[in-house]
């Protein structure tokens, strides 16, 4: 059975002021068409997750929802995973490794470095840093999740909002 994960790193936020928090940081305007645009692409594509997870951050969260509407997800499905902000790409290892069985394809939307780093850690294969909002697929061929490691993963295409509006 080939299991699919997509890795997405989080659209364009907005700055944070002197006194704001890091965690608190919402979509900009272009973000969210950014975020939309990447998730049509997906839909166009036939491609629908059966699990969605993010990085509790509000960046992170609101770039799940928007590509969850996109891909007639609940939102509200998506599940949250505090480990993602923060925890480097062994809390992106453990999540992918905690996926149930049953799961064929998942999504996994957070933060740089840590999806760029983990993409090759899962492929090695140089992907160069993820923009705002890209996107990154990866196969794995007779694994089940829990057996997911470095190598394991073969990069299936790799997608930017800016290759979408070309």
């Amino acid at each position: 059975m080939q299991r699919t994960l997509y890795i997405v790193r989080h659209a364009k936020a907005e700055d944070r002021g002197p006194f704001g928090s890091d965690h608190e940081r919402d979509l900009t305007s272009d973000g969210i068409v950014a975020a939309a645009r990447v998730g049509r692409h997906l839909h166009i594509r036939g491609i629908k997750p059966d699990q969605l997870l993010s990085s509790t951050a509000n960046r992170a969260r609101d770039t799940a929802k928007v590509m969850a509407e996109q891909l007639s997800i609940d939102p509200e499905q998506v599940v949250m995973d505090d480990h993602l902000y923060g925890g480097g790409p062994r809390a992106y290892l453990a999540a992918v490794n905690a996926l149930p069985d049953a799961t064929q394809t998942a999504m996994i939307v957070g933060h740089n470095p840590d999806v760029s780093y983990f993409s090759e850690f899962l492929t090695h294969q140089s992907v160069g840093s993820m923009s705002k909002g890209a996107i990154i697929a990866i196969t794995f061929n007779d694994l089940r999740w829990d057996e997911v490691s470095g190598r394991t993963g073969t990069l299936a295409f790799q997608v930017s909002p800016k290759e979408l509006t070309e």
